[in-house]
């Protein structure tokens, strides 16, 4: 998953892209700016990004939800997300000139591919200079490790913000919460002179 500076990065790098966007009426980054935000707050698998639907969002007064109706196994899940998020997303839909029902189309206006969220996501990973290890499912990795912080470690949380059927799954989050701790006990240096 991203460290914290990482997470900024990348945000910083999209953040920016999309002002400039704006300014000369330029649908990418700004849609790219918006697959990046998404992924990073709802923690959709690259399948579910592909097939999201703006019916499928829940945006109305005091909704900050979507639907993702093809879950892994067919499975139906709500996931919630900020109102930073919901409000990017409602600036995202008043800017868009597409007409495409997916909230993330290409640039022929049909739904993006899995391979073309990748595409997105390794170029603005390459322009905030991460690993080029990382994949648009390390977003995914991200918003759970950092989920599963903000909940106070409530494991189940994540399980159903994630559509895990078995919460075996979901306890690698547990794992790589283990080693930040094993790391922090580490550097722990109470009292010493």
């Amino acid at each position: 998953y991203l460290a914290e500076d990482e997470v900024r990065k990348i945000k910083k790098a999209c953040e920016e892209a999309a002002l400039i966007a704006r300014s000369r009426g330029n649908q990418f980054p700004v849609r790219d700016q918006l697959i990046i935000e998404t992924a990073l707050g709802t923690g959709l698998r690259v399948s579910e990004l592909s097939y999201l639907k703006i019916a499928d969002l829940h945006l109305k007064k005091g909704q900050n939800s979507l639907t993702v109706q093809n879950g892994k196994g067919g499975k139906i899940r709500v996931v919630m997300f900020s109102a930073k998020l919901k409000n990017l997303i409602l600036e995202y839909l008043n800017y868009r000139t597409t007409l495409s029902e997916y909230l993330f189309s290409s640039e022929r206006g049909a739904q993006i591919t899995r391979s073309g969220l990748q595409q997105v996501f390794k170029k603005w990973a390459g322009k905030a200079e991460l690993s080029s290890h990382y994949s648009i499912h390390s977003l995914r990795h991200t918003y759970a490790t950092n989920l599963y912080k903000a909940s106070g470690y409530n494991l189940r949380m994540v399980q159903q913000q994630l559509g895990h059927s078995s919460p075996t799954t979901t306890s690698v989050y547990s794992a790589v919460i283990n080693s930040d701790l094993e790391k922090a006990v580490e550097h722990l240096d109470i009292g010493a002179e």
